[in-house]
């Protein structure tokens, strides 16, 4: 189940904001990173609920939603 409109909007332009990937749309972290995050843990708070939803994006092949709300949405 999605989450609410203003966190899909939270997610469109949140960047990462440490490691290999600083700066970084979430949602264009590498799936492969994601994976990684999956299996050993997400970060608590925030930043984890929102690296979980990105996981459930890309395995269901969502990530253009996420793109289309980038768009719709400029950060402003």
């Amino acid at each position: 189940m999605l989450p609410d409109k203003q966190f899909l909007i939270d997610l469109a332009h949140t960047k990462m904001p440490y490691g290999k990937y600083k700066g970084r749309y979430l949602i264009d972290l590498p799936e492969y990173y994601v994976v990684w995050y999956h299996n050993q843990g997400f970060p608590k708070g925030k930043l984890g609920n929102m690296l979980k939803q990105v996981y459930e994006l890309k395995l269901n092949g969502l990530e253009d939603l996420v793109r289309n709300i980038q768009k719709q949405y400029p950060k402003g």
